[in-house]
């Protein structure tokens, strides 16, 4: 019988590049975080660092996202200097088609990191936790007890409508109508019953295909116009929503994003737009909170934490608050030899 256990001690080639990371999931999202061997980025902003990784590092992107280690679905975080006196650090986000602009499952997992782990100092009952994102100024809360945190809640950037019931040709489907909406990202949200579906776990690959469908119906129909960042200026995805299937639930939001990339968790930023939305139409006013749904069932709640304007927009706060899990740590080699070092993706 062979001794496995040597192989703890086997190191690769010297010509592989070493790759660090410590994955967690919020509500069945994955973020995959890199520790160490990531090229350090120039530029004077995070934005300015953004556009430098997706023009010199994109293959480390593919590489860490893609099979064989990643998947279509995975999600990362890039640690980087913040743009923002005081806060802690900045993030760049990254999943199977590029670069996001903002990412509440990816703020919850992280406040859960860097408190759990020690990188900021414990404190009960909560832990105040300051990052940087590409749409934003971000403060997280991570809530505490016995050195353990419990839950995350976070202070999103403005969240605003730009449209209420839009509509958009749809090849196959017709007129849909929709709510275009910001909350750190631009969505399309879409009721489910237009396209005769559900959001559940069985439509999955029905709301892949109509969700991507709508996104660039949409994508060629109207320009998105954030007040101050010509960069947040894109539609990030289609959100499906339903009604839930607890009954002391609000609602359900299905999320298909990037290429394709369907959301586990509620969707942080989605929440946050769909809190703009609501409050637009009179159904929550300051103070009131949903819970919102996932695909798979976990939930996220939205809190309008108070109202504000945005450039033309009338905007809220949006308060999110879930969960996330520390799940491993893995360290990843990639061989120049390798002909699939760059890695692929499937759908």
């Amino acid at each position: 019988m062979i001794n496995i256990s040597k192989l703890k001690n086997w190191s690769p080639p010297k010509s592989c590049q070493e790759i660090t990371t410590i994955d967690a999931h919020t509500g069945g999202e994955p973020l995959r975080i890199i520790l160490d061997g990531y090229p350090d980025l120039v530029g004077g902003t995070l934005l300015e660092k953004r556009t430098h990784a997706q023009k010199n590092h994109d293959d480390l992107r593919k590489a860490l996202m893609w099979e064989p280690r990643g998947h279509a679905d995975m999600y990362g975080a890039i640690i980087i200097e913040p743009d923002t006196p005081g806060a802690d650090f900045g993030v760049i986000f990254i999943h199977n088609e590029g670069y996001s602009t903002g990412c509440g499952h990816a703020v919850i997992a992280l406040t859960k990191v860097i408190v759990e782990t020690g990188l900021i100092p414990m404190t009960e009952p909560e832990t105040e936790v300051k990052m940087d994102v590409p749409s934003g100024f971000i403060q997280s809360f991570a809530q505490v007890k016995n050195d353990e945190v419990t839950g995350v809640r976070f202070q999103n950037v403005p969240s605003f409508v730009q449209a209420l019931d839009a509509e958009v040709d749809v090849q196959g489907f017709g007129k849909i109508k929709y709510d275009l909406a910001f909350g750190g990202a631009f969505y399309a949200f879409v009721d489910v019953n237009q396209v005769g579906l559900d959001c559940t776990e069985e439509y999955y690959n029905a709301l892949v295909d109509v969700g991507k469908k709508i996104k660039h119906a949409v994508m060629d129909s109207v320009s998105m116009a954030h007040p101050t960042e010509p960069d947040m200026n894109f539609l990030y995805g289609t959100i499906f929503t339903g009604s839930a299937k607890d009954p002391n639930h609000h609602s359900r939001n299905v999320c298909i994003f990037a290429e394709g990339e369907v959301d586990r968790s509620p969707t942080g930023t989605g929440v946050s737009a769909r809190a703009a939305i609501h409050y637009v139409r009179g159904e929550i006013d300051v103070g009131e909170s949903i819970t919102i749904e996932s695909i798979i069932g976990s939930t996220f709640t939205v809190k309008v934490a108070e109202s504000t304007s945005f450039g033309p927009y009338d905007a809220v706060i949006p308060e999110v608050s879930g969960n996330a899990h520390i799940i491993g740590k893995n360290t990843f080699w990639i061989n120049p030899d390798d002909p699939l070092k760059g890695g692929f993706i499937l759908r």
